[in-house]
């Protein structure tokens, strides 16, 4: 299973490269990574996606308090969350299907953010599954690049599931 954690450290320097390889020691792979600024001055949020099951988390978590920078480290997995992803996608576009890949986009809310003579640039910000879903559709068009942050994530303070939301929809 993967799981999300949120981790706050101090911002200074060599916090990320003592983490990276505290999951390098351990044979872990990181499958996604965002950092910046949180909340607070001198403090920096890690969003990070990793493989594993909840005994392997539990000893990651236990690791990373070990680590003297790190200051909270919240599985967030199965808590109510906030998730979006950033990516910029770079789609085949003649002429003849242009039209199309545009219509696409934007039933996915993706901005175009550059235009060639054969090629369009989309800019699609949504949820992980969002992203995989605006990749299949847009694939027979044929993808040259695709450039995507790592998943980043808030609780939310209501406490409202939508993955649960969207479940009961479907059911309806």
């Amino acid at each position: 299973m993967k799981h999300t954690l949120s981790v706050l450290v101090e911002d200074e320097a060599g916090v990320l490269s003592r983490i990276s390889g505290l999951f390098a020691r351990r044979g872990f792979n990181i499958e996604s990574l965002a950092v910046g600024p949180a909340e607070q001055s001198g403090i920096s949020r890690i969003t990070m996606v990793v493989p594993g099951d909840d005994y392997v988390i539990e000893q990651l978590t236990k690791q990373l308090y070990k680590l003297i920078n790190v200051l909270k480290v919240q599985d967030i997995t199965e808590i109510p969350c906030v998730e979006r992803e950033l990516m910029l996608l770079k789609v085949n576009a003649t002429s003849t299907n242009r039209s199309e890949v545009v219509e696409l986009a934007q039933i996915f809310r993706a901005r175009v953010v550059d235009v060639a003579e054969d090629s369009l640039t989309l800019e699609v910000v949504g949820d992980p599954g969002k992203m995989v879903a605006i990749v299949q559709v847009l694939q027979k068009f044929g993808l040259r690049e695709i450039a995507r942050t790592g998943k980043i994530a808030l609780t939310r303070e209501s406490g409202v599931n939508t993955e649960l939301l969207k479940s009961l929809e479907a059911k309806v």
